[in-house]
């Protein structure tokens, strides 16, 4: 199980970062504190990976393989991205840190850093109320309220437990998407945690089980080989 402070649910962070050693290291961290942590390489994959799940933080480096982070940011803040974002670089001058906050970015941090105040300043953005993390998603007749982790099929309160619930959150923000095996495992289960082969295959049939006894009309479809993907039949 994941080490750090307690929280409902375990906070999606994408990591941005091309550097591949400080990436997994900063990846593995959030997830050994209780984050869910995913990796992107560049800005070209960090919209990619953006299209399709909606983040609870994202921590970027400004020095992309493709692109200067902050004009990445300012972009990404002008088409309408509320994610609170984590700057993560070597540029630590005061204009650069000046312009990164007015950039759009809500903390900086500079290289070297440790990686105890990197993961409280996360602790510190999850905890902001940002509309991200109050949102209630929908599908046909299903509402998660991922606030409260309540799930109610047609105005009615549906009884899912945590797993059930994390895994049905990865799909309703990917509503209509094909989400792969591996991206719903890297956000439910934390760094370091046995995770038996069949269990996302167990856990997906109780959700299908639970939202047909339920009387909903929301199906999760199995795209074999590849994942899952939700439609309101």
């Amino acid at each position: 199980m994941p080490n750090g402070n307690p929280m409902t649910r375990a906070h999606s962070v994408l990591v941005v970062e091309d550097d591949p050693d400080l990436r997994p290291l900063l990846a593995e961290s959030l997830d050994g504190a209780g984050f869910a942590a995913a990796q992107a390489v560049d800005a070209a994959d960090a919209i990619s990976r953006l299209d399709g799940y909606a983040y609870d933080a994202l921590v970027i480096d400004l020095s992309l393989p493709d692109g200067d982070g902050m004009g990445w940011l300012k972009s990404a803040r002008a088409r309408g991205l509320a994610t609170p974002v984590l700057i993560v670089t070597a540029r630590g001058e005061l204009e650069d840190r000046v312009g990164g906050l007015d950039t759009g970015a809500d903390d900086y941090v500079t290289k070297p850093f440790a990686l105890d105040e990197l993961l409280a300043r996360c602790r510190a953005l999850v905890r902001r109320p940002h509309d991200t993390l109050a949102a209630i998603l929908t599908a046909g007749d299903v509402a998660l309220d991922t606030h409260d982790r309540t799930v109610k099929v047609d105005d009615r309160d549906a009884d899912f437990g945590k797993r059930e619930t994390d895994i049905l959150e990865v799909l309703l923000r990917s509503r209509g998407r094909v989400v792969t095996r591996e991206d719903i495992e890297q956000r439910i289960y934390g760094f370091g945690e046995e995770v038996t082969p069949n269990a996302l295959e167990v856990a997906v049939s109780r959700i299908r089980k639970k939202l047909a006894d339920a009387g909903s009309a929301l199906v999760i479809h199995t795209v074999r080989g590849v994942g899952y993907y939700l439609r309101a039949e």
